[in-house]
């Protein structure tokens, strides 16, 4: 079986910056862990905007620039960063909050083998969400899962309620 982590988000805006929270970093050390001990292919996704931010569709419904591409909220979190240092992984940049590509680079990585695949990361009830239901659509019969302790949303009733509609959706919530 071909074990997949699903880092998303885990950039600095969403931990301690410009829609950071305290939940977020409170994260942090378990996303660590996480990462340090999985055994299989890690892809990280980056949440990404460019300078025109305000004038899309998602920044006149959220005006708080974040993620522009290059800046240091963009970049991960130094401490992600420093425990996927020297490990293989993929980076999928995503304009939106599910990555369309994700299905197809999981697709392509594992062949005809059975897979898994495991989401953390930020924020549980936008990106990680998005991104679960996706997989699930174009993964019907694998393993999909979210490891509660290693998400955060944006506020603790949103994560909540997105836990609950992942676990509605058949994705194990761990």
């Amino acid at each position: 079986m071909k074990k997949f982590l699903i880092v998303v988000d885990m950039q600095k805006d969403f931990v301690d910056g410009a829609l950071g929270t305290p939940e977020a970093v409170k994260i942090v050390p378990n996303v660590v862990k996480k990462i340090k001990s999985f055994d299989g292919e890690i892809i990280v996704t980056y949440d990404t905007h460019f300078e025109n931010y305000m004038e899309t569709s998602e920044g006149k419904n959220l005006p708080v620039p974040h993620c522009i591409k290059g800046t240091d909220g963009w970049r991960l979190d130094k401490d992600v960063q420093n425990v996927l240092r020297g490990r293989e992984y993929t980076e999928v940049e995503k304009p939106t909050f599910g990555s369309v590509n994700l299905p197809d680079i999981i697709r392509s990585k594992a062949g005809d083998e059975e897979l898994s695949v495991e989401l953390i990361g930020l924020c549980t009830d936008i990106c990680v969400v998005s991104n679960a239901l996706l997989l699930k659509a174009n993964f019907p019969e694998a393993q999909i899962s979210v490891d509660s302790s290693c998400c955060a949303g944006v506020t603790v009733d949103s994560h909540n309620a997105a836990l609950q509609t992942m676990k509605m959706c058949q994705i194990d919530v761990k």
